[in-house]
Formats: C-alpha cells, structure tokens, sequence
C-alpha cells in the first residue's frame, strides 16, 4: 500500500481537478478516473464533497461496491462543523461519516480575516469548529487530515493564528495539516521559509497544497518538500479552477527521478503517461504534448545538433530515461535536421539505413526544400516515413498512377450540400474510373479514391478519415496562399498522420489522401478484413 510509505501522495483530481473550466465528470467517469489514479500508486484519491454535491454523495455510495483501490485510500472531503451549531447536529459532518471512507480531509480556516470576515466568528470559535470536527471523526474511526485553506495569505497578516489551528487539529487526533496555498501567489522561496518556520513551531505531519496562479505550484511543493514537509497533493495533469493545481505527475516524477523519494509502488512510474493521457480523455481535454514527463513532446528533439549527440548517447540531451515514466523518444525531421537526425528518425520507425549514406544526404536535402516550401513532417511520421523509403534502392513502386481527379460542391435549394469525387487511375495497368460523394469534397475524394484501390488492396476496406486539420501558410489577406493539411486516419487497431501542401487546399488534401492508404497499404497484411 502506497500509505504505508513514509511519504503521502495526495491525489485532489476528483474535487479540485473537476472544478476546472469546462469539465464535468459525471459518476461513471469520476469511477474511471478513480481507477486510473491508483494505477500510478497514488496514496489518497479525494473523491468530492458528500452531501453538498449529489454527485458527490453517488460517488462514495457506488464506490463502497464498485471501487477496488489496490494501492490507494478514498477520501472524503468536507468542512468543519457550522459556528454555533454542535458537531454531532451538523448534517454536512453526518454526511462525510455516511460516506464510509477510511480517511477525512476537513478544511478549515486558518487566515483571521476569513474567520472574521468570511465565517463572521470569533476566533475561538474557530479553534472550537475545528477541535470538535476532528475528535468528532477521530472518535468514529476516521483517519482526519485538515486543510488549512489560505494558510500562507493568513500567515503574512498573522503568524499565529495557522499554527493554532495546526495545533488545535493535531490535539484533537488530525494526522496531517496541509498549508494550503488558496490563492496561488506564493513564491518557491517564500513557501521554503514558511513552512521550515511553521514546522519549527508545530508537532505533527505538515502537508501543502498549491494553486498554479504563479506558474510555480509544483516547485512551491518541491520547496515544500525541501522544508520538511512530507504530504503532497496535487491533480493530474495540474487540473483545477483558475490556472489549475501542482501537477500529480509532475510531482510523481520529480519526487522519485530528482528527489530520490519512493513515493509510489514499484512499478507505478512507467505507468504515467498512459495515465495522464486516458485521464485527460475523460475530461475531454487535449492532452498537453509539452506536458513534463508525459507530453508527447518531453523528449522530442528537434535541432541536428541534439540529434548527433543522441546518436553517441541519449542521456546527452535527455533529462532522464523516458521509459521510466513510461514515454519515449522521438527524434523531429525538419529542415533543421542532419544526418544523425535521418538516421536516428529513420531507427524509430523501423527503417534500416546502415550504409544508406547517399540516401541519407537525398532525404536531407528534400526535406529542406520541402519544409520551406510549407511542409512539415513534425507531427507527420507517416509521410516522413514513406518519404525515407522512397530513397532507398529497394523503394517500393506507387499503389498507382493518377490519370485525373475532380471535385465538386452542390448546394440544392433546401439547403442540402452535396460533394462529388470522380477519380480515373491506372493499378497493375488497368484504368479504373471511381466516383463517390461525401460531406464535402475532401470525404468525397476520400470515398472515390479507397473505391478504385479496394479491389486490389482489400486492406483499406478498413481504414476511414479519423481527424483532418487545415493551416494556412504565409496569409496575407487573400485567397491564394498556401495551405498544409495534416490528414489523421485509423483502421481501427492503429492511427497515423499524413501531410500535403499546395496553393490549392484540394490538391493539398490529396498528397495527404495518397500517403494514408499507401501508409496503410505498406503496413497492413493484403488479407485482413473487416472482421479478422
């Protein structure tokens, strides 16, 4: 168990991470993501608000038979009890008991001005919610953790005050007392000298909890961490209201790969990246490609110089393995790129350019002339990779020789819109005309394309247009600049990227069109179907 570390991983993704604009997890997913947390060895997932939020409160009730956490403990989240009201009538306290977690995280305030001026009590009275909070739960069996929102605000307008509530909690049986950075504008040197006095002046386990307000809520918790203390939270990917939380992942990496802190299982780390990513699909949010550690583009190198010396040695250019976070390398062909970088692309994608040297300088040399022309191969591996092999002396011939296409829009009075594709090629010396329609031109030049090709490359029965994205280069006001496609396609079992560039957008979907299926054709055995 994760718990059984000396050091806490405090996951907040479930209440703090879902108050991030545009996101609603609905139950099911809040389950999902649950799950995936306690996968990357997580200590404590925070599964919302019990008996404020009815979501909340179907959470835990369907987590109780649902919910197996391997590693993980789930949490409750809640406030101290109401000023004047006892503890044992409050019905939000009821309502976290009723949620039958193993541990509690209570907030409460620590800043006297929000005591005063937010709750409108006294200051004793504070002290008295949150004793009577904690020994309340304590006294049902629940491991309490206490968050002491706004602790660093309060603290530079009362040093006191937080540190009563920190040892008001601890007396009462709280296990943990997190400084919480409510408003996110502290600094990594202001947090380090707090909390190294804070923990100077109190007896129990300090935690922190830090907004990203400043861009430095995870190094505020490294500082953290430097000062002593030894919980952290955080939610993946950094989601979170206003500019988002610490970062799980980020702290996952940084605590074990820098800090040297076994802070999940073994095992866990590797798991990261496809975390992050599956995470980020039930929140309907694009995944950050320069994410630390799980972007698609942590390791990614561009420059050739990067690239010869990553030729000699990886770690020259990269800060740790990227399997260990379970990511990789990628190396970027643009018209920056060497010889090293040709060679290390074309290793990553399967193709073999051991005494290839003169193919190597052509590659290098087409693409620079390409990439100032508009195109780019970054974010096209397919494209690129059908390229490379196109000059080695063992090239394969093109699927067919295009004789002509057309395309065309109509709109009819009721509104409808209708594109036609007409296409005439010549495969293995027969000329074969094929029309299709679509949504619109490019769909319809889709359709009429995989028709003509179908019946000698049963394989693209299979593969169908997944993304198509459209930029345009050099504009100026006009009508005539030039335009890049990146088409994304997917037979179902993998995705791939091709690109096209021309002054026309057609003509630049069809270089796309063409490198998909030939992708799909050179990688996909002739006798799958639909059903195998």
């Amino acid at each position: 168990m994760a718990t059984d570390l000396d050091f806490h991983v405090f996951d907040t993704t479930l209440r703090d991470g879902a108050q991030r604009e545009g996101v609603s997890y609905s139950v099911a997913d809040k389950l999902a993501v649950a799950r995936l947390l306690d996968e990357i060895g997580v200590g404590f997932i925070e599964g919302g608000w019990p008996g404020a939020l009815p979501k909340d409160t179907e959470f835990f009730a369907r987590a109780r038979t649902e919910l197996q956490l391997r590693h993980a403990q789930l949490v409750a989240f809640g406030a101290t009890r109401k000023a004047g009201v006892r503890v044992e009538e409050d019905p939000q306290v009821a309502a976290l008991l009723d949620a039958e977690t193993p541990v509690v995280c209570v907030v409460a305030k620590s800043d006297v001005r929000h005591v005063r001026e937010a709750l409108r009590t006294t200051v004793e009275e504070n002290l008295a919610m949150v004793a009577d909070t904690v020994a309340f739960l304590v006294a049902h069996g629940r491991r309490v953790f206490v968050d002491c929102e706004h602790f660093f605000d309060g603290y530079a307008a009362d040093p006191d005050h937080g540190v009563q509530v920190l040892e008001t909690a601890f007396a009462a049986g709280a296990e943990v007392g997190v400084l919480c950075d409510t408003n996110g504008g502290m600094l990594p040197m202001g947090v380090g000298r707090v909390v190294a006095d804070v923990r100077a002046r109190t007896s129990g386990r300090l935690g922190i909890h830090c907004q990203d307000d400043t861009g430095c809520a995870v190094a505020n918790t490294l500082a953290a961490v430097e000062a002593g203390v030894t919980h952290v939270q955080g939610t993946a990917n950094g989601y979170g209201e206003r500019a988002g939380n610490a970062d799980t992942f980020a702290l996952v990496g940084n605590l074990v790969t820098k800090m040297g802190l076994p802070v999940v299982p073994t095992g866990c780390l590797p798991e990261l990246k496809r975390v992050s990513h599956a995470i980020a699909e039930l929140a309907n949010i694009a995944p950050d490609d320069h994410q630390p550690f799980v972007g698609a583009s942590a390791f990614a190198h561009k420059a050739g110089l990067h690239a010869s010396a990553i030729k000699v040695s990886p770690e020259l250019y990269n800060h740790l393995a990227p399997e260990v976070v379970g990511n990789d390398m990628r190396i970027l062909v643009t018209e920056m790129a060497g010889r090293a970088s040709i060679e290390l692309k074309g290793r990553e994608l399967g193709v073999d350019l051991a005494g290839q040297a003169d193919a190597i300088g052509r590659v290098v040399d087409q693409v620079k002339v390409l990439e100032a022309d508009g195109w780019s191969f970054e974010a096209a591996d397919a494209s690129f990779e059908l390229l490379l092999r196109a000059q080695l002396p063992d090239a394969p011939e093109p699927l067919f020789e295009l004789e002509s296409y057309r395309s065309s829009v109509e709109h009819w009075g009721n509104g409808v819109v209708i594109s036609e594709a007409t296409v005439k090629v010549h495969v293995d010396g027969e000329r074969i005309i094929s029309t299709g329609e679509g949504n619109g031109p490019v769909n319809a030049l889709d359709n009429a394309l995989r028709q003509a090709l179908v019946g000698r490359y049963p394989q693209l029965a299979d593969v169908s247009l997944a993304d198509y994205k459209v930029r345009i280069l050099g504009w100026t006001g006009g009508t005539s600049a030039t335009t890049r496609v990146l088409i994304d396609s997917t037979d179902g079992a993998g995705e791939w990227t091709t690109v096209g560039v021309h002054d026309n957008i057609v003509e630049a979907s069809w270089h796309a069109l063409v490198d998909a299926m030939t992708y799909a054709v050179r990688h996909r055995p002739a006798d799958v179907s639909r059903t195998g």
